[in-house]
């Protein structure tokens, strides 16, 4: 059947047929909100490139936290910038480092609220690369230890989820083995499995210091131009052992989002990443586009395209116009 029998704008016509037809919902369930994580006491810095994002000390970490809490979103994901970096980020898995006191304050602030670290090298090096460099080469194999002490350093701190970001192989498989010999065989690993090289990093990288002192990370994360190349990432990460896969950027990479839907039946997230807020962000200053609508529509895409749950951090501005 066709017009004038079939007339898709019936159920169009008002806001309640419209809430009784939508297909895709977003909910604060749907979210997480990352946090930075920095030395020092009563810091709330403003990240420059980020309009409304900041930098907290630990102990604004709980204040956070619990702010994050009451306003129903679930979850948060801690990067570290600790005050002094070296060649091997040894940082990463100090006892009484910075994420791991950010962990624990998190948690007595907000028990009920679900801690996701970050496990990386990039933000602890003085070199800025995700693992340990041999001259201008990042070393994969003699990375893997380095992640796995700080995954299970994180674990101990009280995270409740470990999330490697740092794309090189094995890493899951050495995380997952290194916390079940250290008992923690029910923290779960949230994989950035397809993580491509992204323009959208910029502001990050100023937010968590930790843009590369030379060469870029083309020769550890994805090419953009690569999509089937993703699903094997994916499948990699998956048999290792990762419980939850994440793409990143999102909004570049919708159709690796919609591929992974259909390919795997496993909690899937999707990372906002700094670039696509701050674009949003910054059009919104100038009056171009609708700030509250924007960001509304482009976390509605990334859920449609197949994300279980997306890191944003427009959570806080968003929870509140949402139903749990």
């Amino acid at each position: 059947m066709t017009f004038p029998t079939v007339r898709m704008r019936r159920l169009r016509r008002s806001e309640g047929l419209r809430r009784l037809t939508r297909e895709t919902r977003l909910s604060r369930d749907d979210l997480v909100l990352p946090l930075f994580a920095v030395e020092g006491t009563g810091v709330r810095e403003a990240v420059a490139s980020m309009p409304g994002v900041h930098r907290f000390s630990a102990d604004q970490i709980a204040e956070e936290a619990k702010a994050v809490a009451d306003l129903g979103i679930p979850a948060v994901i801690l990067f570290g910038i600790p005050a002094e970096k070296d060649a091997r980020g040894s940082g990463a898995d100090a006892d009484g480092g910075i994420v791991q006191r950010a962990v624990e304050a998190a948690k007595s602030a907000a028990p009920e609220l679900c801690v996701i670290t970050d496990v990386c090298l990039c933000e602890y090096t003085d070199h800025g690369h995700c693992g340990l460099v041999s001259g201008d080469t990042v070393e994969n194999d003699p990375t893997l230890d380095r992640l796995a002490d700080t995954a299970v350093s994180h674990a101990r701190a009280g995270a409740d989820v470990v999330a490697p970001s740092d794309m090189m192989d094995g890493r899951v498989d050495a995380i997952r083995r290194a916390l079940d010999a250290a008992d923690f065989p029910d923290v779960p690993i949230l994989s950035y499995a397809a993580k491509y090289t992204s323009a959208f990093y910029g502001p990050f990288r100023d937010a968590a210091e930790s843009a590369p002192a030379f060469g870029d990370r083309r020769g550890y994360q994805m090419d953009p131009a690569n999509r089937r190349e993703a699903l094997r990432e994916l499948e990699l990460d998956l048999e290792e052992g990762a419980d939850i896969l994440m793409v990143k950027p999102a909004m570049p990479c919708l159709d690796v989002l919609a591929d992974a839907r259909r390919m795997f039946d496993v909690p899937l997230a999707a990372y906002q990443v700094s670039g696509e807020y701050s674009m949003l962000m910054a059009a919104a200053e100038r009056g171009w586009i609708d700030r509250s609508r924007a960001l509304m529509e482009s976390l509605i895409a990334i859920r449609r395209a197949g994300a279980d749950f997306i890191l944003t951090y427009a959570a806080k501005e968003i929870a509140p116009r949402l139903k749990p």
